[in-house]
């Protein structure tokens, strides 16, 4: 499942972006900013966005840590990765963004190295979100927050069915007329898998998050989930 996301996500590249503000009705900026300031990222800090995808938290991480701070942002998808790093020359963050191609369930970093990290419509699409969380857990120093950030089914039928309607009847026929059905039909089951709000908060108890909070916003189609390590 890994290569074919992976394979995905490397074919959507060029269009990303323009995918995800049509998805979202425009309003993804919005939350990757709440989801940053959940994270609690500061002047001087060493941040970290998982599934960076085409850099659009972890620019934001990089405005926010200041040129005192640091940002490595992670992706599995080298096409991805790829524009990430032309966005963040154009940009000029300072100091550079280290854009790193890894697994996030692998992560190539020293326990207790992070003092904010991120994830951004990344979870739905991990082969193991314990694994995963608990490698966050594992990076992130002690009392550090990270906040992720996805799309869920919400709980409330009639949302869940407009929800539904809003993929089929605009974003899949968007997709079909770029020459991507394929890529994006793997959202309806992606969201039908994904755990909900308490759900995450039982898996991040269970890697040993301290504390941690899932806040539903867009009616329940969206949410991010803080976490917090112990002290």
């Amino acid at each position: 499942m890994t290569n074919e996301i992976q394979t995905i996500f490397n074919r959507i590249a060029p269009v990303y972006d323009q995918l995800n503000d049509w998805l979202s009705l425009g309003q993804h900026r919005i939350w990757k900013e709440m989801a940053v300031k959940w994270s609690a990222a500061k002047s001087g800090d060493t941040a970290l966005d998982l599934c960076c995808g085409s850099g659009d938290l972890a620019l934001r991480l990089a405005r926010r840590v200041g040129a005192t701070g640091q940002v490595y942002g992670v992706d599995f998808s080298p096409n991805l990765l790829e524009i990430a790093s032309l966005r963040s020359h154009w940009q000029y963050p300072q100091p550079a963004i280290n854009w790193i191609e890894a697994d996030v369930l692998n992560l190539p970093f020293d326990d207790d190295q992070f003092d904010a990290a991120t994830m951004g419509y990344g979870l739905r699409n991990v082969k193991d979100i314990s694994r995963s969380l608990q490698e966050l857990y594992r990076v992130l120093k002690p009392g550090a927050k990270a906040a992720i950030l996805d799309f869920h089914r919400p709980s409330n039928l009639q949302l869940r069915s407009f929800q539904q309607w809003y993929l089929d009847a605009f974003v899949v026929p968007v997709a079909n007329y770029l020459g991507l059905k394929e890529e994006y039909a793997y959202i309806s089951p992606s969201l039908d898998r994904f755990p909900i709000g308490k759900e995450q908060i039982e898996l991040a108890h269970q890697v040993g998050f301290a504390v941690a909070t899932h806040y539903p916003i867009a009616n329940g189609m969206m949410g991010v989930l803080v976490v917090k390590k112990n002290e």
